[in-house]
């Protein structure tokens, strides 16, 4: 007898609640579809107790979750595989492939969030997811990053690692089947040719990390990012966007007396430019508490569904997006941005079409 599977079903509950946005699916809707009781569906979606489905239904999930199709009319129905598209039979393979894993992994991970599917941090199983942070400069290092030291610590190298930490671990959570790694790069470090045609995640800006500022000028977002020249804020840094016009914007932080009162952070994703079958996400700030809130907007419990929501309405359809946003610092903390407040939202690329 199969041993009861938490994991799969989490993923079985997501799959249904999470697939499509604005098309809710009810356990008793989904259970017509495949011809069986309701109660039965929803022992495969008790993570608490579950019940291992067969593999018979993990290949009609599959189909049924390839194809939008499958909600369209007046009632749901399941498709045969041989009336799928080659793209749906594509996503019905993985989704498959994701699935018996599940289901046959003997090292279960715990049961995968009920919102990583409709995240942007959710990726197709089995394909590598690469983070990429910047070497902090030497002259901030303390005793402990000298490898001759018996304290040495690997991670004190590494610039912005509260942000790293906060997307690792949401990664992982939501990619059990993944590889997730991290790494740092500098002028003398570069990425190997596997890492570079991997899901890239960049943290942090280009004064420090220069894959960031690599890839952004081999994409076509009108942003770019103008570095601090020294220690000291400069009122001439900050990300600068040029308008369809021609024209130009500088959108910078704002500081009180040498304190930081609001970053600005930059977060883009789209199609990797090194490998058409992957993404490129950055996460960047002017300040390490911009690339915090950059990171948080997705990964915060509070702020992530309704953030992704928002991304899911105003940039469907598009290859890539960037958006630059105010993130409020506050008794010195940097809070999370919610990206459907207008006013926390300084810039979007595409730009909104008009009526």
């Amino acid at each position: 007898m199969s041993q009861p599977r938490p994991a799969l079903a989490g993923r079985l509950r997501a799959l249904r609640k999470e697939s499509w946005p604005g098309v809710e699916i009810t356990q008793k809707q989904l259970a017509q579809a495949f011809g069986l009781s309701t109660g039965l569906l929803s022992s495969w979606e008790n993570v608490a107790k579950p019940v291992t489905p067969p593999p018979s239904r993990l290949d009609a999930y599959a189909t049924f979750f390839a194809t939008r199709r499958s909600v369209q009319g007046r009632e749901l129905r399941l498709l045969d595989p041989g009336q799928l598209t080659d793209e749906e039979l594509t996503r019905r393979k993985e989704l498959l492939a994701e699935l018996t894993g599940l289901r046959d992994d003997p090292d279960e991970t715990p049961a995968r969030p009920a919102f990583a599917p409709g995240s942007l941090w959710h990726f197709p199983p089995r394909q590598d997811v690469v983070i990429v942070c910047a070497q902090l400069p030497e002259k901030y290092r303390i005793a402990y990053t000298d490898p001759a030291s018996p304290d040495y610590v690997d991670l004190y190298t590494y610039a912005d690692p509260d942000a790293l930490i906060e997307l690792y671990g949401h990664i992982r959570a939501c990619n059990p089947a993944n590889s997730v790694t991290f790494r740092t790069t500098d002028q003398h470090t570069p990425l190997t040719p596997d890492e570079y045609t991997a899901h890239l995640v960049l943290l942090g800006g280009v004064d420090w990390n220069p894959q960031t500022r690599a890839l952004l000028d081999r994409v076509d977002a009108p942003v770019r990012q103008v570095g601090r020249k020294g220690d000291e804020s400069q009122l001439d840094s900050g990300f600068e966007v040029t308008r369809p016009d021609g024209t130009t914007e500088l959108f910078t932080a704002k500081l009180s007396h040498g304190t930081l009162v609001e970053d600005v952070a930059h977060f883009y994703h789209g199609v990797s430019p090194l490998n058409r079958k992957r993404t490129v996400t950055v996460c960047n700030g002017m300040y390490g508490r911009g690339t915090l809130g950059a990171v948080r907007a997705l990964t915060d419990y509070r702020f992530r569904d309704r953030n992704q929501s928002y991304l899911d309405q105003r940039f469907a359809g598009a290859d890539s997006f960037s958006i630059i946003s105010r993130v409020p610092v506050f008794d010195n903390q940097g809070l999370t941005p919610d990206w459907t407040l207008p006013e926390n939202r300084l810039h979007e690329w595409p730009e909104a079409s008009t009526p």
